[in-house]
Order: structure tokens, then C-alpha cells, then sequence
């Protein structure tokens, strides 16, 4: 059984995927607390129900693809069963996760074929570096993506540093997989776009500038985008 928050039709609003309507099934609980979390009511509460009622409401959705979040989502060992029967529906299917430690799915138990979006937490998150998992970064293949959330200039350095030469992290150097996508997206409403957009143009890094979709499009809704 997965705990589910909600199940719904949307516009995919961040990732290479972005534009695309598909249908998105966010799990609930989390093992973190990013300060600059947008989806916190899915911390807790939801329903319960088994993967082959999940797919049913996929189904019903009708749309080609699936995104799979959270809530973290890797922390319910059932959420490789959804993404495996949706594989074999002949749906796109793609993740979220934090790609922290403490999950009880490991990144590279991941089906196959499945396109894994790690949010790398930055500083401004509120989480260390040694919460990433630094060695699960390392299964992600090109058919993957790196997200970094931006908060302030701080947090650009960080990112940039680990973008260009990597990171000293408890004395090991970390440094992310090579022809991963690396996407930088700011915090709503912390970070403004044309400043973000300024800084990437300015040190001519290999990022792709992202917008979070879905809030442009319903800038009021809370749930359900």
C-alpha cells in the first residue's frame, strides 16, 4: 500500500519535461524540512491505497506521463512497484526526490527508464552537505537531471563551486556525475528570475534557467499545480 496525498491532472511545470500535461501522484511524509519547502501539507495525512488502484486513477487521467513526488517518495518501498507497472503501461515516467540519505529506496534501485530528478539541496535549504547523497548522485545517467533551488547569492556561490570544480564535503571532494542536465531554479518570490538569469549569463555557466511553470500559470493555488 502507498500512503498518497493527491492524484492529479497538471501541467508539468519544472524539468526537460516542462509544458507536458501528465498526471502527478504526490505521496506523503518526509525525513527533511527544507526551509524554503513548498509542499508541507504533504508531510502528513493522505490515503492509503494499493499501487493497482493508484494506476487506475493514472489511467482515468489519460495523460502520457507520469510524475511521481512528494513529500519524499523514495521513502515508501512500494513507490518502485507504481513507477515499474507505469514503465510497463507504456507511460514517461519521471521523480522526484531530494537525493538525500535516509530513504529506504535507493537511487539506483530506481527502474530503469525512469527519469530521475535529484534535487541537490543547497545551504539555504537548512540541510548540511553531508545529508546528500553524494554517492546515489553517482548511478544518475544522462537520461537524468540535477535541480538546484537558489535562495540568495550564497546559495549560487555554492551551487556555481559545485557546478565548475566540486565541493570539500567532510574531506572528500564531491563533484557532480559528468553529462548530467543541471537545472538552477530560484526560490518563489526569494530570488528574483532576472537576477538569477543575470548571474548564470555572467559566469557562462552549463545550467539550464528554470521557472517553476505552474505557479505562473495558477500564482494562487496551494495544492493541486
Amino acid at each position: 500500500m502507498l500512503l498518497v496525498r493527491e492524484i492529479y491532472p497538471a501541467i508539468m511545470g519544472e524539468s526537460r519535461h516542462s509544458g507536458w500535461p501528465c498526471a502527478i501522484v504526490r505521496l506523503s511524509g518526509c525525513h527533511r524540512r527544507c526551509l524554503y519547502c513548498d509542499t508541507a501539507y504533504a508531510f502528513q495525512g493522505g490515503e492509503r491505497l494499493a499501487v493497482a488502484d493508484v494506476m487506475a486513477q493514472v489511467r482515468a487521467i489519460g495523460h502520457g506521463m507520469l510524475l511521481l513526488t512528494g513529500g519524499e517518495p523514495l521513502l515508501q518501498a512500494e513507490a518502485v512497484d507504481l513507477m515499474r507497472d507505469a514503465l510497463a503501461e507504456g507511460l514517461a515516467v519521471v521523480l522526484e526526490t531530494s537525493g538525500t540519505l535516509g530513504a529506504k529506496v535507493p537511487l539506483a534501485a530506481v527502474p530503469a527508464g525512469v527519469c530521475r530528478i535529484v534535487d541537490v539541496k543547497t545551504p539555504g535549504s537548512g540541510l548540511a552537505a553531508t545529508d546528500v547523497d553524494w554517492d546515489g548522485l553517482g548511478n544518475l545517467s544522462t537520461n537524468d537531471e540535477i535541480k538546484i533551488v537558489i535562495a540568495d547569492a550564497g546559495d549560487y556561490a555554492w551551487a556555481r563551486a559545485l557546478v565548475s570544480e566540486g565541493l570539500t564535503v567532510a574531506g572528500s571532494r564531491r563533484c557532480l556525475p559528468p553529462g548530467v542536465p543541471v537545472t538552477f531554479s530560484p526560490v518563489w518570490s526569494a530570488v528574483s528570475l532576472r537576477e538569477l538569469a543575470g548571474w548564470i549569463l555572467r559566469d557562462r555557466l552549463p545550467v539550464r534557467f528554470q521557472v517553476q511553470l505552474h505557479k505562473v500559470v495558477w500564482p494562487e493555488a496551494e495544492h493541486s499545480v
